[in-house]
């Protein structure tokens, strides 16, 4: 047996849930199929023992990351458990892990494969071979989703009425995905000195609080994002479907906060720009926002249409910070510490050598140092 690891089980269907309530040293358990990036980062941040996934963590759609993210971390996962864990298995459980079976009071209640190096190499590799039909896929439905939605978005989209001025400044839009903890440390000093609006996507709101920023509007279904968050911020919208329901409102309700509602098709970092495109904004700035053909395939979205359509409409004043971190890496070197140090002590001695004082002493230092030598 190579592994055995005993602990107190979380349990939940959506990782972002799961993260929020686990302790570091406990056992997560999910249902997360094609494990994505950003789903790994947080059980990585949250500390967690072990991850046991009652769904595939590598289904071959697409070469997913995150199953290579916690191998990295040499956190084990269980893979393909089987939905029935969910059942059995509660919140403060203490399970054990034997190899690729899971324990409950000593009775066996699932079992998976455990993802190792290798396993994970062979089935990423399945996924590349795989992507080119995926990708074909995601192209056809992406183009049938912008044809139904091309002119909402890009005609008169219907706008809440804001309290934030946002005309004729930058707008800084920020969702918590991958690196973006690297680039607002990045671009902090820009957002010191230019003072964007900032507006936080759903969890974005708490990647601001992260740098002791308070985000001047938070938008989306409010489904990742924290009521400290939502109590902090100066405004919130809430993403709505077309029909009119809009359950992030509910629970804006129950806060007794107040918040606009927006209906437009897409994803809510969609929504944030053209709000702010819409507003007037001079720039949009991007942090963590989906770029990609692999972010979109994470998403899980049958259809990006409306987000292909926000880019081509605010293209000409969208600017992605996404991965400006590893545009400048370049770390301070002695040589340059020692050039600084130099360069500070030329007035010093400039200062000295004009100083009465210290030509004195200059001078009985020189003396002396003849009668030393003899001379």
């Amino acid at each position: 047996m190579n592994l055995y690891i005993k602990s107190k089980a979380v349990v939940d269907k959506k990782t972002k849930n799961l993260v929020r309530r686990i302790k570091p040293g406990e056992i997560g358990i999910i249902c997360h199929r094609d494990l994505d990036e950003v789903g790994a980062m947080s059980l990585i941040e949250a500390r967690v023992k072990a991850v046991v996934n009652a769904e595939r963590s590598i289904s071959g759609r697409y070469p997913n990351l995150g199953p290579a993210l916690l191998y990295r971390e040499g956190i084990p996962l269980i893979d393909n458990v089987g939905t029935k864990i969910l059942e059995t298995v509660k919140d403060g459980d203490t399970v054990e892990l034997r190899d690729g079976r899971i324990y409950l009071r000593g009775v066996l209640v699932g079992k998976g494969s455990v993802m190792n190096g290798k396993t994970i190499k062979r089935e990423m590799a399945l996924a590349k071979r795989n992507l080119e039909a995926e990708l074909d896929g995601f192209i056809d439905n992406t183009l049938e989703y912008a044809k139904k939605e091309k002119d909402l978005i890009l005609g008169k989209l219907e706008l809440p009425k804001l309290r934030t001025d946002i005309s004729g400044r930058h707008a800084l839009v920020v969702v918590r995905g991958k690196d973006y903890r690297n680039d607002l440390s990045i671009i902090k000093s820009y957002i010191e000195e230019v003072k964007p609006v900032l507006i936080g996507v759903d969890g974005g709101g708490d990647a601001l609080l992260e740098f002791g920023l308070v985000p001047d509007i938070i938008i989306g279904d409010m489904d990742s994002v924290s009521d400290r968050a939502l109590r902090k911020c100066r405004e919130i919208v809430v993403h709505a479907y077309m029909d009119g329901r809009a359950p992030g409102l509910e629970r804006i309700n129950r806060l007794g906060l107040n918040a606009e509602v927006l209906c437009c098709p897409g994803t809510s970092e969609d929504i944030a720009m053209l709000l702010a495109y819409e507003n007037g904004a001079e720039l949009i700035v991007a942090v963590g926002a989906h770029s990609s053909i692999i972010d979109f395939l994470e998403k899980g979205r049958k259809g990006m249409g409306s987000t292909f359509l926000t880019r081509l409409k605010v293209g000409d004043r969208l600017v992605d910070a996404k991965g400006v971190n590893k545009l400048y890496r370049e770390k301070v070197k002695p040589k340059h510490i020692v050039g600084l140090v130099l360069a500070a002590m030329i007035p010093v001695v400039i200062a000295g050598a004009m100083s009465p004082p210290l030509q004195q002493l200059y001078r009985l230092l020189s003396i002396r140092l003849r009668l030393v030598l003899g001379y």
